[in-house]
């Protein structure tokens, strides 16, 4: 019997403490399994009506997969996997400047690294927990009140509960997090682009490929996640700030992008067309949440809530799946939360700065905001271009070594 079975089975199962976890994404659902596979009765709150299916793809790297292997869901993400084949970039004027295995940019290994829709990794993560865990759709946390014995909750759908811990897993724009910490401007770190994500049919004949298009300080990539119909559609632009003004707007948001790739050429005035009607336009900055902790008192933060490292590492999802089963083994290996939370971050924040530091490498070079520096990356890719796909992820992915907690005397 290993230490993690007799964590399971052992003196933690008995104490029964109630937790409840802001938001249905991918950390809160991931602890929530692991929450619950050590004893403690876990809620989940989520403003959505269901768990968000479809999505656009992400990466489980490195030490996630030894997460998602060790809660069962490993077979049912490989079956999810994306296998993208290609990744194609072209110049200003739509000449082709180099193709290179997928691989080669992001630090994955294939045959091993998984890229699946984000929906997909959600839904897998949710049937895992969905019926062992209490979930709370279509609600979420209106206000905290932290006393000696727990935290009093208010729910913006009405009535209140209290509860021994609570976790913020609700994203980079976490609610939960300010309610604690203070505005989110304390703690994001903007890295100096905006990006609006959106579907489109696919008539470019793409399959399983990605094909962007670059000019200084722009970019528009076409993503065909498989055979279907439809492809993702990015346009990616530098801003020297963020446009506050456009965030919860997306008339502004439309307006803002549809200023930025005027006169742009290849397919980008079709996706500028498909922008407009677009009924999943998702927009936002690119950006990092950066923190000196991640609790207080008996509440902590986990995911993208407590260290988002951006979409340019390609690490979110690993991050938040890793941090998921830190948290919950500290919580069940210590005496009570405040050894758990300082156990968590103690043990797991090295892991995570070292991949938040990612940035400037990989996917981060894909977006020069100079024409000197497109030029170098172009010399760079097709260097890529004539070499063999990696056998080796970055360190950064497995850096930390999934610990089996030891039991409390």
């Amino acid at each position: 019997m290993t230490r993690v079975d007799m964590l399971v089975n052992g003196p933690a199962a008995a104490r029964g403490r109630t937790v409840l976890i802001s938001g249905a994404g991918i950390a809160g659902p991931a602890l929530a399994y692991w929450l619950n596979r050590y004893g403690f009765a876990v809620t989940v709150v989520e403003k959505a009506g269901t768990v968000r299916d479809g999505g656009y793809p992400i990466d489980v790297r490195g030490t996630a997969l030894d997460v998602v292997r060790r809660m069962g869901i490993l077979p049912r993400l490989r079956d999810a996997h994306i296998d993208l084949r290609r990744l194609t970039f072209l110049d200003e004027d739509g000449s082709r400047v180099a193709s290179v295995d997928p691989h080669a940019v992001t630090g994955g290994v294939a045959g091993r690294d998984l890229e699946v829709r984000r929906g997909a990794l959600a839904g897998a993560l949710h049937e895992a927990v969905r019926d062992d865990v209490e979930f709370l759709f279509d609600d979420s946390i209106d206000t905290l009140a932290q006393h000696r014995h727990g935290v009093d909750v208010t729910f913006r759908g009405g009535g209140s509960r209290t509860f021994d811990l609570v976790v913020a897993a609700d994203g980079l724009h976490s609610h939960t997090r300010a309610l604690l910490f203070g505005p989110e401007e304390r703690f994001h770190r903007y890295l100096g682009h905006c990006f609006a994500g959106f579907t489109l049919r696919n008539t470019f004949g793409l399959v399983r490929e990605t094909v962007m298009w670059n000019a200084p300080g722009r970019a528009a990539v076409l993503y065909a996640v498989g055979d279907d119909g439809d492809v993702h559609g990015f346009l990616t632009f530098a801003r020297t700030q963020p446009p506050f003004d456009a965030f919860r707007d997306p008339g502004a948001q439309r307006d803002l992008v549809a200023e930025v790739f005027d006169g742009a050429g290849w397919e980008v005035p079709g996706m500028l067309a498909a922008l407009r009607d677009a009924d999943d336009l998702f927009f936002d900055v690119v950006s990092q949440i950066r923190m000196d902790r991640w609790s207080s008192g008996r509440v902590a933060l986990v995911g993208d809530a407590a260290y988002a490292p951006s979409f340019l590492t390609g690490q979110g999802s690993s991050l938040a799946l890793v941090g998921a089963y830190m948290l919950a083994g500290s919580l069940a290996a210590e005496r009570d939360h405040a050894a758990g939370f300082a156990a968590y971050e103690r043990d797991t924040r090295a892991f995570v700065t070292l991949n938040q530091d990612q940035v400037g490498k990989g996917e981060a070079a894909l977006f020069p905001a100079t024409a000197r520096g497109l030029e170098q990356r172009n010399t760079m890719l097709r260097s890529l271009g004539s070499m063999p796909p990696p056998v080796e992820g970055r360190p950064a992915h497995e850096a930390l070594v999934l610990p089996e907690f030891r039991l409390p005397g």
